[in-house]
């Protein structure tokens, strides 16, 4: 697992590269509609830091920003005709695609982000201030919650029906099988297993390696064309 760079932005920079994103991208386009969700959550987190919603606003915002910099550094090297994470290719390959729904676009971003990408941020902020996993859980478990939140209004807005037709929709079953809970919960424990596997850099190459084809694998299953 190589270290990641410095951190050298702040939430604002973030906000402005979503932004910058969301403006350039066509609305319909997967990486577009998962980038809206996104750029809700920072904008939430940040207004949340901003006005005392964290114990440790710093360890809030670190953590913050280098998790929103695995994925904008997804979004620069599939732009650069480069190879994101596997867990992000499903996204980045199936973007334009007519038989996948907007929502399952925005879960796809949300699974590749939260099953992968936030745990090696754990590990990251834990190298950049010197903690332990444990001293960021109060942080990680108030961004989780809002996630959990997001998530529902996520699926409120972006399938909307009676319900007696959500129940015979196929997207209905499909996206059952996953749950942001469980993701976050799992991603907890990879955090947690990375930081005890620092002193052994190839054991910690290969369980990443691992847990990025196992998120793109679920990220697969998500944008089964219906």
């Amino acid at each position: 697992m190589a270290p990641h760079r410095a951190l050298d932005t702040d939430v604002p920079d973030v906000l402005a590269r979503m932004r910058a994103l969301d403006a350039v991208l066509p609305p319909h386009d997967g990486v577009a509609v998962f980038n809206r969700v996104y750029l809700a959550v920072t904008r939430e987190v940040g207004r949340r830091i901003d006005t005392g919603g964290f114990t440790d606003a710093g360890a809030a915002r670190t953590l913050d920003v280098l998790f929103a910099d695995r994925y904008l550094a997804a979004v620069d090297a599939a732009t650069a005709d480069r190879r994101p994470p596997a867990c992000w290719r499903p996204l980045f390959q199936m973007r334009r695609h007519p038989g996948v729904r907007p929502l399952q676009f925005a879960l796809a971003g949300i699974n590749a982000h939260i099953g992968h990408d936030l745990a090696l941020a754990v590990v990251d902020a834990c190298r950049g201030l010197g903690c332990e996993p444990a001293d960021l859980e109060d942080e990680y478990d108030r961004v989780g919650d809002l996630l959990v939140a997001l998530e529902e209004r996520i699926r409120e807005e972006l399938m909307p029906g009676p319900d007696l037709l959500q129940l015979a929709d196929p997207l209905t079953h499909l996206l059952g099988s996953w749950s942001l809970e469980r993701a976050r919960d799992a991603t907890w424990t990879a955090a947690r297993a990375l930081w005890a596997l620092r002193r052994l850099p190839d054991v910690a190459e290969e369980f990443t390696e691992r847990l990025d084809t196992a998120v793109g694998f679920a990220g697969r299953m998500l944008l089964t064309p219906l």
